[in-house]
């Protein structure tokens, strides 16, 4: 038995050589290309398509070897180029090129890119491209929706990016709990309803974990205010119902968690 535990050791090991390996030949391969298309010599487009599919990449491969902060930042990365190369300011270039340092590092292990914890890497990136820096004061106010992609959830992000705040979605419940826990967000906000595990299941575990307790939560949701599953809500969860009054309870929970 010592014997297989320590050769499934040694194999685990050198898959995270080899991702490490990977994710240096990736980045500067993309390094490369940026700074192509940063002087019209390679489609711009193509090259954040690559971006993007490095970012994912990573984010899962990190993961499944417990490089938390590398993750947090892939995943950070994805959503930072969701917008482009629709939205492409000035400070994309530079913007990227910091990304690709930080995750050459993090996979790397260097001394000191490895010593804050998740969530206080996540808060020292770059706002997602979209956010109108003239017009908006960015504050330092991390909100995670834990939401399907969609129009609702788009209009949501708005919201939020409206009054400063940076904002990341998750899609899935299940992928939530490690990223609430990591990065620690200022605010959470789940929908009601989800796939594999429903977004009032996973308001109520988040509220009942030592390590994410007295992390604020609001659920928002379509079902009526008298519905029987609203209940298992703790009180101090306020609850954003979709139509006209959304933008009223949106601000009340702001309000009473103290982010306005």
């Amino acid at each position: 038995m010592a014997e297989t535990v320590g050769g499934t050791t040694e194999i685990v090991e050198q898959l995270r050589r080899e991702f490490v390996d990977e994710v240096a030949e990736t980045l500067h391969e993309l390094d490369v290309a940026l700074d192509a298309a940063r002087h019209g010599r390679a489609d711009l487009a193509a090259v954040i398509n690559e971006c993007r599919r490095a970012a994912v990449t990573f984010r899962g491969q990190a993961a499944n070897f417990a490089m938390h902060r590398l993750s947090a930042v892939a995943h950070r990365l994805e959503e930072y180029l969701a917008n482009a190369p629709a939205v492409t300011p000035p400070r994309l270039w530079s913007d990227l090129e910091g990304y690709f340092d930080l995750m050459l590092k993090l996979a790397e292990g260097r001394t000191g890119a490895d010593q804050g914890d998740p969530a206080t890497l996540v808060r020292a990136l770059p706002p997602k491209l979209g956010f109108n820096l003239a017009d908006i004061e960015i504050r330092a106010v991390e909100v995670l929706l834990v939401m399907p992609h969609g129009t609702q959830t788009r209009y949501v992000e708005r919201e939020l990016q409206q009054c400063g705040y940076r904002v990341s979605i998750v899609p899935d419940s299940l992928q939530a709990f490690p990223v609430v826990v990591q990065t620690k967000p200022d605010l959470v906000i789940i929908s009601a309803m989800m796939p594999a595990l429903e977004g009032i299941d996973l308001a109520v575990g988040l509220s009942a974990m030592p390590s994410t307790r007295n992390i604020p939560l609001a659920v928002i949701t379509s079902l009526d205010p008298d519905d029987d599953s609203l209940k298992h809500l703790p009180k101090r969860v306020p609850v954003l119902f979709k139509g006209a009054s959304f933008g009223d309870d949106l601000f009340r929970a702001l309000d009473s968690l103290f982010l306005i």
